[in-house]
């Protein structure tokens, strides 16, 4: 599988940007679809990740702004961040996998495939 993110820019606090993760190679419906981030000298963080079922999953600092959807029949998982804040900055990665299980969703060594990473940058 490969996975292609974009969508990444420059924003002003309180903007919105639609990250998209397009996958080519296998089709991605039986596989868990994440997005993760990372700043310079920081771990890789866990953003949102959606089920195969379509339940989704966030980490708590994006909770309520940011929404994870997916689309099957596309293979393509995207990721509408609202309200955005300067410390939403960070290189933000699309991933999948077809063997995690839920309460490895948070782990970013737990998948297999990985896009790119985008740049989002969100001025004060």
């Amino acid at each position: 599988v490969q996975l292609q993110a974009s969508g990444g820019g420059l924003v002003q606090t309180g903007g919105f940007l639609r990250l998209s993760c397009a996958a080519s190679g296998r089709m991605v419906r039986n596989m868990v679809m994440g997005w993760f981030r990372q700043t310079p000298g920081k771990d890789r963080e866990f953003v949102a990740a959606v089920w195969r079922s379509g339940t989704t999953h966030y980490s708590s600092s994006v909770t309520g702004r940011f929404t994870i959807s997916r689309d099957n029949a596309k293979n393509t998982a995207d990721l509408q961040m609202n309200s955005l804040k300067p410390e939403d900055s960070a290189v933000y990665y699309c991933a999948a996998d077809s063997h995690i299980i839920l309460s490895s969703i948070r782990q970013p060594d737990q998948y297999d495939y990985w896009g790119q990473g985008t740049q989002v940058t969100v001025s004060s």
